[in-house]
């Protein structure tokens, strides 16, 4: 059995356990459920059941073990409100992936998926990669909205999935990060891999897999900055990873360390992070083909309220 004991922050008081478990551990609203509903969250030595709501300092004990053995699920087709598709033809389309869906079914998730979302729609998806992973040449994070490309066809799966590796996919991104970056553009080179402490969550590792990250402050408040954010590698969680090594989280992002009283004034439920833009070739005309997506309105609505403030003068 491994068992997490956390105290509750003050930014998390009053709140559902499940909605806690899904800010403090970085899983799914539907993990959280999963773990609560088999008994093995105690809140202050008691058994919690998902209604629960928790107070500040309250000590939360979880088994991470008890949910993590189930297998794979099936694609289920389901409609997603706000997937809207970007570009579309007979090769590749884009979605606009809202958060809170994930790119493709795998163990320990039963929300939506960008495949489940697009099978409801009538898409017919590339049949190459794994059953549950057709057509997915790369991926967001459940927590991470944004320009997400999927491939129709198999010589497009193949196309994308070389320029991926080599490289030569532009993704951009835009990310909300607390404090101030020094220097205000630069480039972070440092290798990701799992947490040492902490398998949900992966961490800065000597000896991990090379991940390079180029940002650039955009503007910036007294207690924030918005960042323009160039991927040269495209590891798990290699934003916030990066970001939070140099002391400057993703705001909202609460397993990576960000300050939940920032979150719940400017009103995040998750991490302000954002595929802005993506850059392919396309796989067979070879042209150029550049999507944007804009903020969703949780993101636009935190960035409002930090424009509210006083800016910055350094």
């Amino acid at each position: 059995m491994t068992v997490r004991s956390m105290q509750v922050p003050e930014g998390l008081a009053g709140e559902r356990i499940d909605v806690a478990l899904t800010r403090l551990l970085g899983v799914s609203r539907s993990r959280a459920v999963l773990i609560i509903d088999a008994g093995a969250v105690a809140v202050n030595g008691k058994a919690a059941i998902k209604s629960d709501r928790v107070d500040e300092n309250a000590w939360l004990e979880v088994d991470m073990d008890a949910v993590d053995d189930r297998p794979a699920t099936e694609i289920v087709a389901i409609e997603i409100p706000g997937m809207n598709v970007l570009y579309d033809d007979a090769d590749v389309v884009v979605v606009d992936k809202p958060v809170g869906v994930a790119a493709h079914p795998s163990p320990g998730w039963t929300g939506p998926t960008v495949l489940g979302g697009l099978a409801a729609a009538g898409y017919r998806i590339s049949t190459s990669g794994a059953a549950e992973r057709q057509g997915i040449v790369h991926r967001l994070d459940v927590g991470t909205s944004g320009a997400m490309a999927v491939a129709k066809s198999e010589i497009a799966y193949t196309s994308l999935k070389h320029q991926f590796k080599e490289r030569t996919v532009e993704k951009e991104y835009h990310a909300v990060v607390q404090g101030q970056l020094d220097p205000l553009r630069g480039t972070v080179d440092a290798p990701i891999d799992r947490h040492p402490t902490a398998e949900y969550k992966w961490a800065v590792v000597a000896g991990g897999r090379p991940s390079v990250t180029h940002y650039e402050t955009q503007e910036a408040w007294p207690h924030a900055s918005l960042v323009q954010v160039h991927l040269e590698t495209g590891r798990t969680h290699q934003i916030r990873v990066h970001m939070a090594a140099m002391k400057h989280p993703c705001v909202g992002d609460i397993t990576y360390g960000a300050d939940p009283v920032l979150s719940a004034r400017l009103g995040l439920k998750r991490q302000w992070l954002h595929a802005v833009q993506l850059g392919f070739d396309h796989p067979v005309s070879g042209e150029r083909v550049t999507v944007r997506s804009a903020y969703p309105d949780d993101l636009a609505f935190a960035l409002e309220r930090l424009r509210d403030q006083q800016p910055s003068k350094s």
